[in-house]
């Protein structure tokens, strides 16, 4: 077979022709299926040691071409609102990651091509902004799905933004403009895509759920012209990345060296736009320049944003409380209602069994657990976790806020603590309504006319007093407001009176 550069191949994509023929069959209503064949052809031409570099950089756009609006559908079922059957959520997310594995480790063949010299690499002069743009494009999209699986990042990802970034700023294409796939609204450079996915991976990573870590993405997408990348600090700098050692993006320090390797990222009249965003959402009202990837609630958008503009403020958040190390080991019941069975002593809803955890470091508010890699039960941000230490009797209770994953595949998880003791309560609105269960956390931030009430999700209703019984004394809880809405869970607070029993009295 004659190839698109006179070169003899057998391989289906080396005639031009033949290639569009094999993409012209791809199964244009199955966004899945398509997917997955258009994986494999990007890594079968990877690997075609006859192709030359242009023909290989040719039928490689192609094929990442063809396969974006596939990639799109595909993100936006898995990103939706409404949440996914499980096999479905982990099907699409291995045909995803595994694209942009195979699109990465092709376009890091490119470079490492154009770097040795091949012969026609001269030539692609003009392509190397676009092919390195795609190539930090597609490591973006890898540490996305890492996150949504809160999955140990590969090493490999952030060599490869390092070295996109190192050879655009040698070759000194770092700043040149261009539209990175057909349909884009803005014209994008390799500097802007560094800047954005290291700045989104900086505040985002293992500390939002799911949906909350793609609309960050996406807004720092419409926030990308405010971020910089610089070799020197400056007043708008907050995180730095390391050149020659290369991984996670770390906080600025006041003490950091200024090595050659290092490159400040920062934000820049990020203020302003900031703001405009932030009283736009605050009147229900999405932008329509932002592009979310599907449909969702302002306010959901508001709190995200509000999380970016805390993360990228100076002076950078501090930690509230000191940490101390401890080793405990911890019972743990995952979600409400295995909280629940705890704190009504043994009231058994069908969980599984409580698992085990070894707590590593503690402070006031919080605590940092590592779970084994054996771990069958599923932990996201946002979700509820009772905590039992060895040696001690009652039940606490703690929030996820944070997950990350070692090269072990243990889990990471940092907890809120909201309380150390729960009792569980029975809620009656009228004598006549049925029990509604929920767990009682008294005065919170030491306010003794308040309570916290878990109670099951959508439960809190704002204007609906609620009865209740805790040892001997009634009491009448009035609705102040509703603090968290979780995973499946309401956090409630409730201003608590006590009532005589004959008043009180519900049954």
């Amino acid at each position: 077979m004659l190839g698109i550069f006179g070169k003899k191949s057998d391989h289906p994509m080396a005639d031009l022709k033949s290639a569009q023929a094999l993409l012209a069959d791809l199964p244009k209503n199955d966004a899945l299926k398509a997917l997955q064949e258009l994986t494999g052809w990007i890594e079968s031409v990877r690997e075609q040691a006859e192709f030359r570099l242009e023909q290989q950089v040719m039928v490689l756009r192609l094929l990442d071409e063809t396969a974006r609006p596939f990639e799109r559908k595909l993100t936006r079922e898995y990103f939706a609102v409404s949440a996914l059957p499980p096999f479905q959520e982990n099907r699409l997310w291995v045909v995803l990651n595994e694209f942009f594995v195979q699109l990465l480790q092709a376009y890091r063949s490119v470079l490492a091509r154009v770097r040795n010299g091949d012969k026609g690499a001269s030539s692609l002069r003009a392509m190397l902004p676009l092919i390195a743009a795609r190539g930090v494009n597609a490591a973006a999209g890898r540490l996305k799905f890492a996150a949504a699986h809160y999955a140990f990042v590969d090493q490999e990802i952030w060599v490869g933004l390092a070295d996109f970034y190192q050879h655009a700023e040698a070759q000194q294409y770092l700043n040149e403009l261009l539209q990175l796939y057909a349909g884009a609204e803005s014209k994008t450079s390799v500097r802007q895509e560094f800047a954005t996915v290291l700045m989104w991976h900086a505040t985002c990573f293992g500390t939002l759920s799911r949906n909350n870590m793609h609309l960050a993405e996406r807004l720092a997408a419409y926030l990308s012209q405010c971020f910089t990348v610089s070799a020197q600090r400056d007043t708008g700098s907050r995180f730095i990345f390391d050149l020659h050692q290369p991984m996670s993006p770390m906080r600025l320090g006041a003490d950091a060296a200024p090595l050659p390797s290092l490159r400040f990222l920062g934000v820049e009249k990020l203020q302003p736009q900031m703001d405009g965003l932030l009283k736009a959402l605050e009147k229900n009202f999405v932008p329509k320049e932002i592009n979310l990837g599907g449909v969702y609630e302002a306010e959901a958008v508001r709190s995200v944003a509000l999380h970016l503009a805390e993360c990228m403020a100076w002076p950078p958040p501090m930690r509230r409380n000191a940490r101390h190390n401890i080793k405990v080991s911890l019972s743990v019941a995952s979600g409400f209602v295995g909280v629940m069975e705890q704190a009504f002593n043994g009231l058994n809803f069908g969980s599984d069994a409580n698992a085990s955890w070894r707590a590593e470091d503690i402070s006031t508010s919080g605590l940092r657990c590592i779970r084994p890699a054996a771990g069958a039960d599923k932990i996201e941000i946002g979700m509820l976790l009772g905590l039992k230490p060895e040696r001690v009797e009652r039940w606490g209770v703690g929030i996820v806020r944070r997950i990350t994953r070692d090269p072990h595949n243990n889990q990471h998880i940092g907890i809120e603590k909201l309380a150390n003791e729960v009792d569980g309560v029975a809620l009656r609105e009228r004598a006549e309504d049925e029990e509604q269960h929920a767990l009682w956390l008294d005065s919170p931030g030491g306010n003794a006319a308040e309570v916290d009430l878990l109670m099951s999700p959508a439960s809190f209703t704002p204007g609906r007093s609620l009865h209740t019984q805790l040892g001997s004394k009634r009491y009448l809880l009035i609705p102040l407001r509703l603090v968290e809405s979780g995973v499946d869970f309401d956090l409630a607070r409730y201003r608590k009176v006590e009532e005589d029993a004959a008043a009180g009295e519900v049954d």
